[in-house]
């Protein structure tokens, strides 16, 4: 399975007439992204409202946590219109990724998640903007320029904690939580992704989509942030 069939789906209707692996494939990644913009959410953005040091810092981290669950909203609307059951949404259900096991206690924390991981969102949401599944492309060009803005909230803020003397901080953050991010990716030999790339919902490797990622954040950390990235 390596080329790339040629099929447009305009509508979520019209998936009940397409093939068996082509809807398997949808479903794949719409319950994934519900799955994990909803325990993302939950489990870092929401609790990041208390952590904030300012009422600035709260108001766009309340920003931030009400943009995450709109994603999963947006999501899971498309999940049911194309038939997913409704467990197949719930995290203590649907496992999901690993780098959401990352224990967030700290300010600095959650600015290097949203730094570092958003800029994976950002990535895996480019891959769908020309997908052959239209309700789905639609959803990724509505969900981009927030999850740019989360990366530049990140971004911004690490800035912000490095010029007031918290760059330690800043880089213990990034020594831990850097080194489980490219498992984001999947793995290397992926069968769901090839299904993905056949049927032009995807069009990078995972090998491909990391390699990319760990090159913008190594120019982020490096020359934005004069940081270091550990070794992976």
């Amino acid at each position: 399975m390596t080329a790339t069939a040629t099929i447009e789906v305009k509508t979520a209707a019209d998936l009940a007439h397409q093939p068996d692996e082509y809807r398997i494939a949808v479903k794949k990644i719409v319950i994934s992204h519900a799955v994990n913009e909803l325990y993302g959410a939950q489990v870092f953005d929401e609790p990041a409202i208390a952590l904030a040091p300012t009422p600035y810092a709260k108001w766009l981290t309340c920003r931030v946590a009400m943009e995450e669950y709109h994603h999963h909203v947006r999501f899971k609307g498309l999940a049911e219109e194309i038939g997913v059951a409704a467990e197949m949404l719930d995290p203590k259900v649907k496992k999901p990724l690993t780098i959401f096991n990352f224990a967030l206690r700290t300010w600095p924390e959650f600015c290097v998640i949203k730094a570092i991981a958003d800029y994976a969102e950002i990535l895996q949401v480019e891959d769908l903007l020309h997908c052959s599944f239209h309700p789905l492309r639609n959803l990724a060009r509505i969900t981009m320029p927030e999850e740019k803005f989360h990366a530049k909230f990140g971004k911004d803020f690490c800035m912000e904690l490095i010029r007031s003397g918290e760059g330690r901080a800043v880089q213990d953050a990034i020594n831990r939580y850097f080194p489980i991010t490219p498992g984001f990716f999947g793995a290397s030999k992926s069968k769901n992704n090839e299904m993905y790339r056949h049927w032009g919902l995807k069009s990078r490797t995972n090998d491909e989509m990391r390699a990319d990622f760990v090159g913008r954040v190594t120019e982020l950390v490096e020359k934005d942030f004069g940081l270091s990235l550990p070794k992976i």
